[in-house]
């Protein structure tokens, strides 16, 4: 079975990667499902805090136990690329809108995607725009972006780069669909090498 394409739209919080995303799943030319994070944590992050709370509520001297909130998205981190890993291998072209903002994520990542077809898009804006959006935003925690954008654009790597600052959505989306209409290669998400864990 042919894989499907994998749409990796790489950006801080509030670069424009949902609305890009929300673009290319409204065009009728190419099949795409749509995997966030955000989504993917708040269908399973609650429900497994509930779950695990009233497994593990007290310690076994009567202590009470508070939970980790590390291991848990770590793991779901892991169970997030494994799906999109999942998706893929069935044949089904995914886009992919996430944050890599720490080496183990990253390399998760790397490790889970790498023997399958990568469209790796750099969605970017400066920082003052980043800031705007923020501030327009009510579920963004003020400082998210700037916080991310060191570690989510050292990549130098992308097979196309798109600034949300200069190009609307659906040309950002138009741009992806004609590089998918070229049957250029995908090459730069294998040309990406592990982080050392610890360094950043």
């Amino acid at each position: 079975m042919k894989q499907g394409l994998i749409v990796f739209l790489n950006g801080t919080s509030s670069s424009g990667k949902t609305s890009i995303s929300t673009e290319l799943l409204n065009q009728n030319e190419i099949s795409f499902r749509h995997l966030s994070i955000d989504d993917f944590f708040h269908g399973l992050f609650h429900d497994y805090i509930d779950y695990i709370n009233t497994k593990c509520s007290k310690s076994a001297d009567g202590e009470d136990v508070e939970v980790s909130v590390q291991i848990i998205i770590d793991s779901l981190v892991t169970l997030f690329y494994s799906t999109v890993k999942f998706m893929s291998a069935k044949g089904i072209n995914v886009v992919v809108d996430t944050v890599n903002d720490n080496d183990e994520r990253f390399n998760t990542c790397l490790d889970s995607l790498i023997d399958h077809p990568v469209l790796f898009v750099g969605v970017t804006c400066s920082k003052e725009e980043l800031i705007r959006r923020e501030e327009l935003r009510e579920d963004r925690e003020s400082g998210l972006a700037i916080s991310q954008y060191d570690k989510v654009y050292c990549l130098n790597e992308y097979d196309i780069e798109l600034n949300t600052e200069t190009l609307r959505p659906n040309e950002c989306a138009n741009l992806i669909l004609n590089f998918i209409r070229s049957n250029r290669e995908c090459s730069a998400f294998k040309k990406l090498n592990k982080r050392s864990v610890g360094v950043s």
